[in-house]
């Protein structure tokens, strides 16, 4: 397929990839790419990046980070999210992780093979958190590391609800996959990181609504067993960082705590369950960091590329 011209604008790139369809009809993914900047390249190096739910690929500032390392940055707008959207789809549904693992791998095929980089690090965020790793640990491909930047490791909310809760889940998400789950949505989140409200960050809320989009029971099914997949453990093959807020909250109006927690999901789930990843894992928590960390307030952010800069320096370069 042709490189067209990003609706972030040049240098950024465009990739469209086809799929078999599914039952709701074509699939497509998209991949993105930002070459490394002029004068920075050092040899065949790589990132591939990979969203959250409710998300799409639009952090700029994450992306010319690491081209200013001398590293091609691509990131992956999987089925049914973002540039990948097609009216005839239900918004970020899969029924099982394993069906991006054809994208993850088309991804890699283009990277690897026609770009000719054998440097490669993953990263990704929230819900794609967990997908990475999982595709990691199957494929095993020949990683220089693995960033996770608030990586969704277990389901928030009370050891009931992730038990006995789980047992019905899985029953009515096998059973009923398209059941919307209910769940309380406060908007603050994306309030908190668009520049139309609270935030300094331009979006499509088409793409990454306000509201965020709704839940199916199937969606959720598949979720679980990938945590009950990471819990037994992986072998990522490669040093691991995993980034998150210094804490989390769950506020009750706009204000300072939706700025500084992860108000989306537990960090110390995540801190619990990060050395599930493999033999090589560090976890860094970062007061007053969002959700997306690398989406946080300027000060704090600095505090996240340090750490990044860091890890990378002593670890994948």
């Amino acid at each position: 397929m042709p490189h067209d011209t990003d609706v972030l604008g040049a240098p950024y790139t465009a990739e469209t990839i086809g799929f078999p369809p599914d039952d709701e009809g074509p699939v497509v993914a998209t991949l993105v790419h930002r070459p490394a900047d002029v004068g920075s390249r050092q040899g065949p190096r790589a990132v591939l990046h990979v969203h959250g739910f409710a998300d799409y690929f639009f952090q700029t500032a994450y992306a010319e980070w690491w081209t200013a390392r001398g590293y091609d940055f691509y990131a992956l707008d999987l089925r049914k999210y973002g540039r990948s959207l097609r009216p005839h789809q239900t918004p970020n549904y899969v029924a099982d992780l394993r069906e991006y693992f054809p994208e993850m791998d088309s991804a890699w095929y283009r990277i690897t093979e026609r770009d000719g980089h054998d440097h490669v690090v993953l990263s990704a965020h929230s819900t794609g958190g967990l997908t990475v790793p999982l595709w990691a640990n199957e494929r095993q491909p020949p990683l220089a590391g693995l960033v996770l930047n608030s990586p969704w490791f277990d389901l928030h909310g009370s050891t009931l609800m992730r038990t006995l809760g789980t047992r019905a889940l899985l029953e009515v998400g096998t059973r009923l996959p398209m059941r919307v789950v209910r769940r309380n949505v406060t908007g603050f989140y994306t309030r908190s990181l668009h520049h139309d409200h609270e935030g300094e960050w331009g979006f499509d809320l088409a793409w990454k609504p306000i509201m965020s989009f709704p839940v199916y029971a199937g969606w959720l099914r598949a979720i679980r067993l990938g945590h009950a997949e990471l819990h037994a453990g992986l072998d990522v093959g490669c040093p691991a960082l995993v980034l998150t807020s210094g804490r989390s909250a769950l506020p009750t109006e706009m204000g300072e705590d939706v700025h500084q927690h992860d108000i989306v999901l537990d960090v110390e789930q995540i801190r619990r369950w990060s050395p599930a990843l493999g033999r090589h894992v560090t976890y860094v928590g970062i007061e007053g960091a969002r959700h997306d960390v690398v989406l946080s307030r300027a000060d704090v952010r600095e505090r996240v590329y340090d750490e990044l800069e860091r890890w990378v320096t002593a670890y994948v370069d």
